[in-house]
């Protein structure tokens, strides 16, 4: 089964007597449900996949974050990805102030989006031409029209597990069977726009051969992340995306990467240059804004050139290419690109040891997991076995809610905040010290003994 983002899997009530004191976090939620859903702009942040009441942040700086209650965490959410430099990072900010001193929106070209644009060719792979927009949603959704009306195509395959935003036709649950439609995932999606969508195992190859043989010159693309982030950390089996590349150049399908998530983040030049696989299209988002509402799409030119108004395809939106979010993200991969090596290798380095430093944590307190990463993402699974893989949605999926459930509130009461779903990933900042992870993992220590 497939899920929106956020959805956080089995909600669990164990958390309410381990939360810590978030009296002014409470009355500020029971405030927000009056005039929005659950209280919150994202379903994850409600908590429901968690239990009890969630957090309302006042500021964050560096690798942490202070609630209204005045509580400090080490902050592994990172606004699930983009602040690869921290909270408030000196550059960013001072971007920031610049371009708001000049204006904050026109609806009219501005040098910030010529030189963002040029950075982001620069550096990954497989965009030649790119198009600003707002949000990884929009991304996905102008890339897959894209696609379609690049190939004169309708279906489009895409992997059980991998979220590519809230559209309707990738909004989908598996059918049944191998290979098979979609079937609407949520209420409001028409049967119609799901059928549209083909549904297969994530890191399955063979299914994907049987799908493109069972829909022959039907498939316009084939969507993927080529590091799944969104049933927690799955990395790419050996030879997965290299087969992917291969399939769809045998069937003159269009390979789509959504990088929102592992662009610039597994590495400046994303997963793509990580893997040496170079896909058609590929969405950005989070780290391509520094923070700000900001992605893009792009790709190969001759593919790129159907975007109006060089080509049939429309697209388009008041808000891209804002000034600020141009600002921030220029000055964000400003700092990675002249400190590449020395950036990445902190991050990597971190990353290693906050997962290394977890599986030591879990063992020493019998609580099996299997901790997954891949440059500065991580996830913790708890698994019935300790280092039992994790390959994908299903496998995700059989690892225990109750137990993450029980973890999390270890771990928020003990100053740590992690994504508040058992899906999601854990992101570290350049900003995440020696300290920062010493503290986090002792708080692991205790969090596991209380989720055995």
């Amino acid at each position: 089964m497939s899920k929106s983002k956020g959805s956080g899997g089995d909600a669990s009530t164990a958390t309410a007597s381990a939360a810590p004191t978030l009296a002014k976090s409470i009355e500020a939620h029971e405030r927000a449900k009056r005039v929005m859903p659950g209280g919150v702009s994202s379903p994850v942040r409600s908590f429901a996949a968690v239990g009890g009441s969630p957090v309302t942040v006042r500021e964050g700086r560096g690798c942490r974050v202070t609630d209204l209650d005045g509580r400090s965490y080490v902050d592994y959410v990172m606004s699930y990805g983009p602040l690869i430099l921290g909270h408030q990072p000196e550059a960013v900010a001072a971007s920031l102030s610049k371009a708001l001193g000049r204006g904050w929106t026109f609806g009219m070209p501005t040098p910030g989006e010529t030189a963002l644009a040029e950075a982001v060719v620069d550096a990954v792979p497989s965009v030649q031409v790119l198009r600003m927009v707002n949000s990884g949603t929009e991304a996905a959704m102008s890339a897959i029209r894209l696609a379609r009306g690049y190939t004169g195509r309708s279906k489009v395959i895409k992997c059980v597990g991998c979220y590519h935003g809230h559209v309707d036709g990738l909004l989908v649950e598996a059918g049944s069977g191998a290979a098979s439609l979609g079937v609407p995932s949520s209420p409001g999606v028409p049967a119609s726009v799901a059928g549209e969508t083909v549904t297969v195992p994530y890191n399955d190859l063979e299914a994907v051969k049987q799908a493109f043989e069972a829909y022959p010159d039907q498939v316009a693309a084939m969507a993927v992340e080529p590091v799944a982030g969104n049933m927690g950390l799955v990395p790419p089996a050996e030879g997965y995306l290299s087969g992917l590349r291969e399939t769809c150049d045998r069937h003159g399908a269009v390979l789509l990467f959504d990088e929102v998530m592992s662009g610039f983040r597994v590495a400046y030049g994303g997963a793509q240059d990580l893997y040496g696989v170079t896909p058609d299209l590929t969405c950005l988002g989070k780290v391509v804004g520094g923070g700000l509402p900001c992605a893009a799409y792009g790709g190969r030119e001759d593919v790129m050139r159907h975007v109006a108004p060089d080509g049939p395809v429309y697209q388009a939106g008041t808000l891209s290419g804002n000034p600020l979010a141009m600002a921030a993200g220029l000055a964000t991969l400003e700092q990675l690109r002249d400190a590449e090596l020395a950036h990445y290798a902190d991050l990597e380095g971190a990353g290693e040891q906050l997962a290394d430093g977890l599986r030591e944590a879990a063992a020493s307190a019998g609580c099996p997991v299997t901790v997954q990463r891949v440059g500065s993402m991580l996830t913790v699974f708890f698994t019935e076995e300790a280092g039992a893989k994790v390959t994908d949605f299903a496998s995700a999926a059989a690892t225990s809610g109750e137990r993450f459930a029980a973890f999390f509130a270890g771990m928020l009461q003990r100053g740590v905040m992690i994504p508040p779903a058992r899906f999601e990933c854990w992101f570290v900042s350049t900003a995440h010290d020696a300290d920062a992870i010493g503290e986090t993992l002792a708080a692991a220590r205790e969090a596991f003994a209380e989720a055995v």
